[in-house]
């Protein structure tokens, strides 16, 4: 089977920008020069080749959730009906078109996916379940965990 992967030569002036900018997407090239030790021509050259090879695939704003009345956290497992590849592929695709599922990963278990569903509360998760996930291709059954409170969660 043929990879997709491309290996990407990085040394140690690569490292320590994807460093910083995945701490501060916001920085300056003259203050990241001055971090990694670099002029900033340079540096801007860098950051340019790491964007193109696919290393960085993006700059965006972080929301608190909380603060836009998305604090509701639930994870919902989904068992389906048939795992063939063109299954999965419908499944795939159609669970990428509902907002509200912030994250999506096919998990080796007792169950396929993982959802992280981000809803305002209990009641639009109830929604969002009965007529968005449970409509997906070939769902033959969910279970969900409502996240009580958020430890740690990733910026990504």
């Amino acid at each position: 089977m043929k990879s997709d992967k491309i290996t990407v030569h990085l040394d140690e002036f690569d490292r320590k920008i994807l460093a910083i900018l995945g701490q501060n997407g916001r920085i300056t090239f003259t203050e990241l020069a001055q971090r990694v030790g670099l002029s900033k021509t340079p540096c801007q050259q860098r950051v340019k080749r790491l964007q193109q090879s696919g290393l960085i695939i993006g700059f965006r704003a972080i929301v608190d959730p909380a603060k836009v009345g998305l604090d509701h956290v639930a994870f919902t497992e989904v068992k389906l009906s048939d795992t063939r590849e063109e299954a999965l592929r419908q499944f795939n695709t159609a669970v990428r078109q509902i907002p509200e599922v912030e994250e999506c990963h096919m998990i080796a278990s007792s169950f396929d996916y993982l959802l992280k569903v981000r809803t305002p509360d209990i009641r639009r998760y109830r929604i969002v379940l009965g007529e968005k996930i449970s409509s997906l291709p070939h769902v033959a059954s969910t279970s969900t965990f409502v996240a009580m409170e958020t430890i740690l969660e990733s910026a990504r």
